[in-house]
């Protein structure tokens, strides 16, 4: 029984120690890729409650029609490595990370995407740029 019991917290202690805290908790809005106008570019959000479940959101709104489209989606416990964000009005996926002030598009392991929609338009003469973003309040 006690080798049981100390198995028990072993595993308790293990799963403690792999969540990681998220870096905030409350809306932070964020904008990675410049959109290219048309229907109206989303303005994106994440939003971290305080028991660590992490949604995404979307807000767009029609310039034409003032027609508002939105979405929010739960993209599970807050992971530092990467986290997988799928909207279904769009059928849009897409990987990110994020700390305190950042977010980053990824792939699905994780690596940090380069990409010239993701360059500033004063940027350098690289022809491509990280895929990043400042997350505001």
């Amino acid at each position: 029984m006690k080798k049981i019991f100390s198995l028990f917290i072993l595993c308790i202690g293990i799963l403690s120690f792999a969540q990681s805290k998220a870096p905030f908790t409350g809306k932070r809005d964020f904008n990675i890729e410049d959109g290219e106008g048309g229907s109206g570019t989303p303005s994106y959000y994440l939003d971290i409650k305080k028991n660590g479940d992490v949604y995404f959101g979307f807000i767009q709104v029609n310039p034409e029609s003032g027609k508002e489209v939105t979405e929010k989606v739960n993209a599970g416990k807050y992971n530092p490595k990467v986290m997988k964000v799928h909207f279904k009005t769009y059928n849009e996926t897409f990987y990110v990370k994020f700390d305190k002030d950042r977010i980053y598009l990824t792939d699905a392991k994780g690596n940090i995407k380069k990409s010239e929609g993701c360059c500033q338009e004063a940027a350098s003469a690289e022809p491509t740029c990280n895929c990043e973003g400042e997350l505001y309040q």
